[in-house]
């Protein structure tokens, strides 16, 4: 599933706001069945990959900061 969402943690930099969002649309696109949504479903397409977004940044936020910890 989603083969097409690339790797977004590093451990020299944290990924852009646009590589976030690229790859929370992958995936709404990919669950929902629409590339674009109706109009009817449009707020709640959006909504699905703004919270996917800030789910993400903050995983990989979470996971940056361990990984330059380390020694």
């Amino acid at each position: 599933m989603c083969r097409s969402i690339k790797l977004l943690r590093r451990t020299d930099s944290v990924p852009s706001d646009d590589e976030v969002y690229a790859a929370a649309l992958q995936f709404v696109r990919k669950i929902s069945g629409y590339r674009a949504p109706s109009k009817a479903n449009e707020e709640a397409f959006d909504l699905a990959v703004a919270e996917i977004q800030a789910a993400s940044t903050s995983l990989l936020l979470a996971l940056h900061a361990r990984v330059t910890a380390k020694p």
